[in-house]
């Protein structure tokens, strides 16, 4: 091979990820609905949904929110898709503010079928996941047996736990 060839690229084995969708404000899309639907596909490689789901809204805003997860899969190792998931949100109009404000859209990586990854400005899984119904309900009818890596429990048993914890209506 001369110097002036190029390598051949070595394709990466795909991962599979679990991203949790939020929103509670209309933006270009529409209803905060709307919004999770064009969020999906602009994701790509979907490979399962939940349902879209309401929840009560954490911290100080009002509406309520849309939520839902969605299962993709990607060579991208976490740092990368948190790059790309952060460019999503900001074509979608979502703006730095107030923490648990209303957004258009809100990604987030819960979990990585590579196990944990921590880095600078990112933890995977979500740290404050295992607390979470709004992600654990749509999560366990996706995965119900997919284990965290940090505690060893299946989703099933984590979103079990959160509803014990917390009486429905």
């Amino acid at each position: 091979m001369s110097p002036a060839t190029p390598l051949p690229t070595i394709a990466q084995a795909a991962t599979t990820y679990a991203i949790a969708l939020g929103s509670n404000r209309c933006g270009r899309h529409g209803r905060p609905e709307r919004e999770i639907a064009a969020a999906l596909e602009a994701l790509g490689n979907v490979g399962a949904r939940s349902p879209t789901v309401a929840s009560a809204p954490l911290g100080p805003s009002n509406r309520r929110y849309a939520n839902a997860v969605a299962l993709i899969e990607t060579p991208e190792n976490p740092a990368a898709l948190l790059v790309r998931l952060k460019h999503i949100e900001r074509t979608f109009g979502r703006r730095p503010g107030r923490r648990w404000g209303s957004r258009v859209i809100d990604l987030d990586i819960v979990l990585w079928s590579g196990g944990a990854w921590s880095s600078p400005g990112l933890t995977v899984p979500h740290a404050a996941f295992r607390m979470r119904s709004f992600v654990l309900a749509p999560l366990a009818r996706l995965v119900p047996k997919w284990r965290d890596p940090l505690t060893g429990r299946t989703i099933r048993q984590l979103a079990q736990s959160v509803d014990r914890r917390h009486p429905r209506d």
